[in-house]
Formats: structure tokens, sequence, C-alpha cells
């Protein structure tokens, strides 16, 4: 599941990213749990809470230099918040709404059908599928 430092260098290299300290260390903690789903924040405070002295600011420009470089998978399911997906395939998701969570939704038979037809030069490059729960009251 997890990754060894090495690997993970290997892994920034190949996605042409300079193995600096600090994007070692976050890609350690992104990558070591499996495929995962974190906002910022979420890992900004896991970094702080393993001892890895970096700030916000810089958490953001690493999970957007990982995003460029195919590593992650931006999902913004509500305005103010957006997160971070380990796995990079196509695949849809679960929102819980009450507890801000994302979870993969399991291989399935969704179809997604009748799309329109996209702009002159244009072709779909992927259909994102967010579907919102919440407890029952």
């Amino acid at each position: 599941m997890g990754q060894s430092g090495a690997d993970i260098r290997r892994k920034l290299q190949g996605a042409g990213l300079r193995p600096t300290r600090q994007r070692v260390a976050l890609a350690e903690l992104l990558f070591a749990k499996g495929d995962r789903h974190l906002a910022a924040e979420d890992l900004h405070g896991e970094a702080v809470s393993s001892g890895v002295p970096v700030s916000l600011a810089t958490v953001y420009n690493t999970l957007h230099q990982f995003t460029g470089a195919g590593m992650l998978r931006i999902l913004a399911v509500e305005g103010t918040r957006t997160y971070f997906d380990t796995n990079t395939s196509d695949h849809h998701h679960f929102y819980i709404e009450d507890e801000g969570e994302v979870i993969d939704v399991p291989v399935s038979n969704l179809k997604v059908e009748n799309l329109p037809e996209p702009p002159e030069g244009m072709e779909v490059a992927n259909i994102d599928v967010v579907i919102r729960l919440r407890r029952k009251r």
C-alpha cells in the first residue's frame, strides 16, 4: 500500500518534478495509505502532526504541481473546498454532505447517456459523476 522514499523519489522524477525534501515528505503522506481523497487543509494537518514543517500555501502549491504532473486528480464537490484524489483513473464518487467525506463509487454499470455534442474542435476528456449523500433523518 505505502511507497518507500526511493519509490516516491522515482515517482516524482518520472513525473518531471524535482524530489525536494518537502515534496517527498508530502508525497509520502499522500500515498502512504493507498487511494484517498484529501483537501489541502487535511494534508497540512497531517504534515504538521507528523513533524513536517510546511506552510498551507506550500501544501496547496505542491498539490497543484502533483496534479499538473498527473499524480493527482482534482475533485471539486463544493464551492469552498477542493479535494485531491490519489486515484487518477476514471471513476465516480459519493460525497457525504454532512461529513464532507468523499468516497469512490464501487465499480458499477453506471452509464451516462445523451450527452450534448461538444463544441466544434472539442472532445469529452472524461465525465465526473458526484453523487451527493446525506444521512437519513
